[in-house]
């Protein structure tokens, strides 16, 4: 195949990715649904709780083995079957709810979705890194940014099916739309020519190429790795708990500056506000990536941490709701960054050469904050906030004192 349909083919593939991660996205918008539930079945806020927090601990796991199976099956197998385990998934979801069964919710929506999910998650970053490396930066940004974005449809959408048709109703309906719209997206999946470059692009001396990329077993032994996921987990702790109780927390602020408002036009305004902080986690993905590519990973990192743990301090305090939505919306943006601007840190850092295990493995960070973060935020509510300060604060510390790992060879 002549470069020039390389070129072609790897942005089709890059549009085939940004489809399939606005689908696996509207995960974010969990908290729609979480009101409902309760009031339908009786279950308490944690139980509901549980399932973002199931889900996202499966979704790190079932990334980190999927970007495994893609160093040696290949990215289509791999999506494919992410996309009909997270449709199989939504869809047992609704099920659950039609009979009334957490238990069977936690492993519908929690553990068979949220393998789909990460299965379908790690694929197109892989891919799309060894596809671009001229535009990495801007590349996951923009296939992350659909993930990003997902949970705006969902969050516009879902609350008026809710009303209208239920919550198992929607669920079978979106089931059925992951089912074909994942799958179908994966088959445009595959990884380029090996030793293929874009014409005319010299690779940076300030990265690691293809040829000296470390393996996994061989990045994992760097401190430089485990500081990675840790800045990873911190950022993704402190915004996983924010989108798990963003809609709660955005209704008792517009409660209180609109006294008599009703409990469904509060559902909807609640839903609005997640939808529209949900459109800047996918803004914010591509935005600070594509800066990266010009200020650096690291200072990406340095200028968000920081700016975050203020706004965390703040946001306590804020009773309009015009800014409680502006600053979510920053948040989020903050949050997406992080997820957009990992890839390619990690591959300018080891390399793409062994990128999907390398990168995959440290997305079991995005699982151990799947579950911290929404605990945290779930049990002490009125704290919440500023422990994820000072997660941030954390994670300022660790990125300012992060240096390039030693070439292979040298001492670690």
């Amino acid at each position: 195949m002549s470069n020039e349909n390389l070129e072609s083919k790897r942005w089709l593939i890059a549009g085939a990715a940004i489809v399939m991660q606005l689908c696996l996205g509207t995960v974010y918008a969990w908290s729609v649904f979480k009101l409902p539930l309760m009031k339908a079945h009786g279950w308490s806020d944690f139980s509901v709780s549980a399932t973002m927090m199931i889900l996202m601990a499966v979704i790190g796991v079932s990334a980190a083995f999927g970007g495994t199976l893609v160093d040696k099956k290949g990215p289509r197998f791999v999506a494919t079957i992410g996309g009909i385990l997270f449709g199989s998934g939504v869809l047992l979801a609704g099920f659950a709810d039609q009979i009334g069964n957490i238990y069977l919710l936690y492993l519908g929506f929690g553990v068979i979705g949220g393998l789909g999910n990460g299965f379908g998650y790690v694929t197109p970053i892989a891919t799309l890194i060894r596809w671009f490396p001229d535009k990495r930066g801007l590349i996951t940004g923009l296939a992350v940014m659909g993930f990003g974005a997902g949970a705006f449809f969902m969050g516009k959408i879902a609350p008026g099916m809710v009303n209208d048709m239920g919550v198992a109703n929607t669920f079978y309906i979106w089931g059925v739309i992951f089912l074909v719209v994942v799958t179908g997206s994966a088959q445009f999946y595959k990884n380029p020519p090996k030793g293929w470059l874009p014409a005319g692009f010299v690779p940076s001396t300030t990265t690691v190429s293809a040829a000296d990329s470390f393996t996994f077993d061989e990045a994992v032994k760097r401190p430089q790795w485990w500081m990675l996921w840790g800045m990873l987990f911190l950022n993704v702790a402190a915004g996983l708990g924010l989108i798990s109780q963003l809609s709660p927390l955005a209704q008792v602020v517009v409660k209180n500056a609109t006294p008599g408002i009703s409990p469904a036009e509060l559902a909807v305004q609640g839903g609005t506000i997640l939808a529209v902080a949900s459109i800047f986690n996918g803004l914010g993905r591509l935005f600070w990536a594509s800066l990266s590519d010009k200020i650096g990973r690291k200072m990406v990192f340095i200028v968000m941490f920081i700016s975050q743990a203020a706004l965390y301090v703040v946001l306590p305090q804020i009773g309009n709701v015009m800014l409680f939505t502006v600053i979510a919306c920053y948040l989020l943006a903050c949050y997406g960054g992080g997820f957009a601007t990992m890839p390619p840190f990690t591959a300018d850092s080891f390399g793409p050469g062994y990128i999907g295990k390398v990168y995959g493995m440290m997305l079991t960070a995005w699982a151990c904050a799947g579950v911290v973060g929404p605990f945290v935020f779930s049990k002490i509510p009125g704290m919440a906030l500023y422990v994820a300060a000072g997660l941030l604060i954390g994670g300022f510390v660790i990125a300012l004192s992060f240096t390039r790992p030693a070439p292979k060879g040298a001492k670690a």
